[in-house]
């Protein structure tokens, strides 16, 4: 039996109580599979005296989580604080300086900063993991990063948020619309108090952007990915898309190809036999296009205090073996910076809808702009609106570039007789 690894867990919310819990649930079990004795030593939150139903007397209390890595009782942080900035950023940063292994399940704060830390990681030659930071339970970081590192990896994309994924099935199963859902997930605790970050899609660009990293071996570059959320999906638009054949999920897409790297996270109309369109609540699913293995499904829970500890804990597994690899697969300084100016380069049909004024010269005009755009259609559905001056206005086009769609709801939004803001979505051909 080797020295014992000494832990600090920073963070007491329901996946840091859930990793102390499955640490002493299991240790006999992880002590086998490591051959060593893991040992938490401190532990540090922001309010000492909150009852969260376990005993903690017997770990050592520090108020300042930045304090731990001070100690030289330490050899490991776990960091479950959360936030881009602030004492999760500055804890992440003084580990690293000293040499102090990293787990952290903080993907805003990876996202953002990612970089930086990766090298502080490398020039210490010390583990930086976060499985965790990136759909739960599932083991998408190291099978992207070890098991599938023998492949050139075309694209990558998927359902990375569970709390917009349940908003949507819900919605979907249930005939409700979306503020109710959304009541409801922030009553069962899907969703937060503020849901912004989920249901704007950008906790999904938060993971999408480290999963491209990891895929293509490119600089984070979270600024350029193009979000939009789901709060515009109305059940008729969940209606109209299961007419055509699609069930609508929020989707986060990558790919990379010679023009560059592109990245987007919308909700997507998805063909309902496909694997991710059966993902229902708060399930995430993953698709990986290898040039050797071909499409790699992986699928799971995505939040919870269990699947997401379990995710530390196997970082905190494979640190405790003597495992170290680089952060993001391939040292910092061959990353590539990757071109995302003209990186879409895929046609793929859109749907559109919006509302207009009833009158024979508005279909006339929204036509025409059609023409002028060089957009083709595939199909137009007109129906009354809430009142007889609109129309309901659903259009289908035939495929065409990002680009082209950009330009036309550009157009759209100058153009008197369009009385809504026009909410697209990608028809994906996957």
């Amino acid at each position: 039996m080797v020295q014992g690894l000494r832990i600090a867990l920073a963070g007491l919310g329901t996946v840091g109580c859930g990793v102390l819990k499955l640490l002493k649930d299991n240790a006999d079990l992880i002590e086998r599979r490591t051959g060593r004795k893991i040992e938490v030593i401190a532990i540090s939150a922001r309010n000492k005296n909150r009852d969260r139903g376990i005993d903690l007397s017997r770990y050592d209390w520090v108020d300042d989580v930045v304090d731990l890595p001070k100690r030289d009782d330490i050899d490991l942080v776990i960091e479950l604080i959360g936030g881009s900035e602030g004492p999760a950023l500055e804890l992440a940063r003084a580990c690293l300086k000293k040499g102090i292994a990293l787990i952290t399940a903080n993907k805003a704060m990876i996202a953002h900063h990612g970089m930086e830390l990766a090298e502080l990681a490398e020039s210490s030659q010390i583990p930086f993991a976060y499985e965790a930071a990136v759909a739960g339970g599932i083991p998408i970081i190291k099978g992207v990063k070890e098991g599938a590192a023998a492949n050139e990896i075309s694209q990558i994309f998927g359902i990375l948020n569970g709390t917009s994924n349940f908003i949507l099935t819900t919605m979907e199963k249930d005939k409700r619309g979306f503020e109710d859902v959304l009541a409801e997930a922030q009553a069962l605790g899907y969703a937060e108090a503020d849901p912004t970050f989920d249901i704007e899609g950008i906790d999904a660009a938060h993971k999408l952007a480290i999963l491209s990293t990891l895929a293509f071996g490119t600089k984070l570059d979270f600024d350029s990915v193009k979000t939009s959320g789901i709060q515009t999906v109305t059940l008729s638009d969940m209606q109209k898309a299961a007419q055509m054949g699609y069930k609508i999920r929020l989707i986060g897409q990558a790919k990379k190809n010679t023009q560059g790297l592109f990245q987007k996270v919308s909700p997507c109309l998805v063909p309902c036999h496909h694997p991710l369109a059966q993902a229902d609540g708060s399930l995430n699913a993953v698709v990986a296009q290898g040039n050797q293995v071909g499409r790699l499904l992986f699928e799971g829970a995505g939040a919870g205090a269990g699947p997401t500890a379990s995710a530390v804990v196997a970082d905190l597994v494979d640190i405790a073996r003597g495992g170290y690899a680089t952060p993001f697969g391939i040292p910092v300084q061959y990353l590539e910076k990757a071109d995302t100016d003209k990186a879409d380069s895929d046609k793929q049909s859109v749907y559109i809808r919006l509302s207009i004024a009833n009158t024979a010269q508005a279909i006339s005009k929204l036509v025409a702009f059609l023409a002028d755009a060089d957009i083709s259609l595939e199909s137009l559905n007109q129906q009354e609106g809430q009142d007889q001056e609109t129309s309901d206005v659903i259009l289908v086009t035939k495929a065409c570039t990002s680009e082209a769609i950009e330009n036309l709801v550009k157009a759209f939004n100058g153009l008197a007789e369009i009385k809504s803001v026009p909410v697209t979505m990608d028809i994906l051909n996957i």
